[in-house]
């Protein structure tokens, strides 16, 4: 299904990158051309506690904010956000369009019987993908597990390419310092710093393209057709 607009929730806890996520797929559709607008939603600023962030990618231009109420992607980033209900909307997929896409970081299945019913008669297809697992083999921490979620919901619908993903994280993380006072302790300190946050955008970027690709490969083998028109 090709949708001129394609709405994307993404719950789940603090300090987790959910903001982050919905912000570097924003810029990266914006790179590809298409329109995109992303905002945050939560309560207390601490880790572990309830958080949302949405992404709108279209066609034309989005003026609506706020808050997601009807998303044709839901993502979740952690397994309290349906095991402890650790989320701003119950049940967590309250809202979905039919034939919409769930996308859940597990290695092990968290739905009820209850909720695969009520999913399967919307027709929405879900995927779990063992993002931390993923994050921490490919990057070597479970900070960049918001970098696989990146990669499942665009390997899954296509809504933004990997170039454009590749310009939107230099665009977030690869902002270069410059040295001032000319000593030689602060540039070593300045090199240091560049090369950290080198490894970083290339260690997130491998992360977002290797579930990238496990997502793609998922949707095609279930014909999943849900996407965004070209721009």
């Amino acid at each position: 299904m090709i949708k001129r607009r394609l709405n994307i929730r993404m719950s789940g806890l603090g300090g987790q990158g959910a903001v982050t996520a919905a912000h570097v797929l924003a810029m990266a559709a914006s790179r590809d051309g298409k329109f995109a607008i992303s905002n945050p939603f939560f309560g207390a600023e601490k880790r572990m506690a309830p958080a949302e962030s949405y992404c709108r990618i279209g066609v034309s231009r989005i003026y609506d904010r706020g808050e997601l109420v009807f998303p044709d992607v839901i993502e979740v980033f952690h397994p309290q956000v349906i095991t402890m209900g650790k989320s701003y909307t119950m049940p967590f997929y309250s809202g979905i369009k039919e034939n919409g896409v769930v996308v859940i970081n597990s290695d092990v299945p968290l739905l009820s019987d209850e909720d695969v019913k009520r999913l399967k008669d919307l027709n929405v297809a879900v995927f779990y993908i063992k993002g931390t697992q993923v994050a921490l083999e490919v990057a070597g921490t479970e900070l960049s597990t918001n970098m696989t979620m990146i990669g499942s919901v665009s390997g899954i619908t296509k809504c933004v390419s990997l170039e454009a993903l590749e310009g939107a994280l230099q665009e977030r993380f690869g902002k270069k310092f410059v040295a001032s006072g000319g000593t030689a302790t602060l540039d070593e300190a300045i090199k240091k710093k560049f090369a950290k946050k080198e490894m970083l955008l290339k260690k997130n970027l491998e992360t977002v393209v290797k579930s990238y690709e496990m997502a793609s490969e998922w949707a095609e083998k279930n014909n999943i057709e849900l996407a965004v028109a070209a721009a």
